[in-house]
């Protein structure tokens, strides 16, 4: 990995990945108590009746992993903002 920063910054990077995926995985396979009968006195009843953790865990790890060797790939793949065509704004033509 040749992009210029080093392991501790990479593991950060990593991380924030990581959490910002987590949140919408975490929604993601929610069985509903109430749908299902299966409410437990004095638990939430919007609480999920299976949470699932590890495997959303391990669903987050991968796609962080995915989403960070992307990041890697493109910043050392040399392009650049100038490489992107983008519009100009009016009147500069």
């Amino acid at each position: 990995m040749d992009i210029g920063i080093g392991l501790a910054s990479a593991i950060a990077v990593y991380f924030i990945i990581w959490w910002i995926l987590f949140f919408p995985v975490l929604a993601m396979f929610n069985r509903d108590p109430v749908a299902d009968s299966d409410v437990v006195e004095g638990n939430e009843r919007g609480a999920p009746a299976r949470p699932r953790l590890l495997l959303k865990i391990l669903i987050t790890t991968v796609a962080a992993g995915v989403g960070f060797a992307l990041l890697v790939l493109v910043l050392n793949s040399g392009l650049t903002l100038d490489d992107i065509p983008l519009p100009s704004p009016p009147g500069l033509d």
